[in-house]
């Protein structure tokens, strides 16, 4: 057989169609990051043959349990395929990090915010303010807990514990998740599932995550080793982005204020924001 000539090797890499996917997923899950739209982008890079391996830019503090599980499953489908690396940009917490369990390979900007791996459900109670004003609430319900939740009232003790049953059955989901995706023991995954957060430096030494990277371009490089590339082709794939979301205008693309925007604050005032 022909040995190949140097000439066919750079025709043979001009030819070559193969790109990595760069997806950014900014902002809260179920807030700025609509699952049904990232669950879209993923099931299209899954299936695209030019796409060797994907790189996921992630800056969220969470957000919905089921829609980061949704995440998370759809992600590993595409792993499964083809080489996913997770990289945290600047936060990497919670359901943003229960995403990123699904990847080949997480990585971690050195002083990004990682962890939060725990469930919470909070909720306004509005009794003493609709007192205030002199309204109360009528309720005609089909069952003890078909207003579970309501803000109109205290719950009762029956209700809390239903509400921690459903927190405590979610959790168990996250953190089997992380025990299978991260090949903790016991003792160590105790230790990371406690709600609280870490520095990427110290998520490396937790087994969290597998490395640092500094920069884009090192996660592109991880993914270009994954998938075999010669050089690093990319495809930065995204829904389109209005001239205010490019500015970087607070609130652009999440559309009239609404409940999105409640999320949205809500997530990010979780966690702490160390600052300068």
């Amino acid at each position: 057989m022909a040995a190949v000539t140097p000439t066919e090797n750079r025709l043979a890499n001009l030819l070559d169609r193969r790109r990595i996917a760069v997806i950014p997923v900014r902002g809260v899950i179920g807030g700025a990051v609509r699952g049904v739209d990232l669950f879209r982008l993923l099931e299209k890079v899954r299936t695209r043959d030019n796409i060797a391996a994907v790189v996921l830019d992630i800056d969220s503090p969470g957000g919905s349990a089921t829609t980061s599980e949704a995440m998370y499953i759809a992600v590993r489908r595409v792993a499964a395929k083809k080489p996913v690396v997770a990289w945290f940009r600047g936060t990497g917490a919670s359901g943003a990090y229960f995403l990123a369990c699904g990847a080949t390979r997480i990585l971690t900007f050195p002083s990004a915010i990682v962890g939060s791996i725990g469930v919470i459900s909070v909720r306004p109670l509005l009794v003493d303010a609709l007192k205030r004003i002199g309204a109360e609430m009528v309720v005609t319900k089909s069952g003890p807990f078909k207003d579970l939740g309501a803000p109109w009232r205290h719950p009762t003790d029956a209700e809390r514990a239903k509400e921690q049953q459903l927190v405590d059955a979610i959790f168990d989901r996250f953190t089997t998740t992380v025990a299978t995706a991260r090949n903790l023991n016991r003792e160590q995954l105790e230790r990371v599932t406690t709600g609280e957060v870490w520095l990427g430096t110290e998520a490396v030494q937790l087994q969290l995550v597998d490395g640092l990277a500094e920069t884009e371009n090192e996660a592109i490089a991880a993914a270009q080793e994954l998938c075999g590339l010669d050089r690093p082709r990319i495809a930065r794939m995204g829904l389109a982005r209005s001239v205010l979301q490019r500015l970087g205008v607070p609130g652009a693309g999440m559309g009239p204020p609404g409940p999105r925007w409640a999320l949205e604050i809500e997530g990010w005032m979780r966690l702490p924001t160390p600052r300068l």
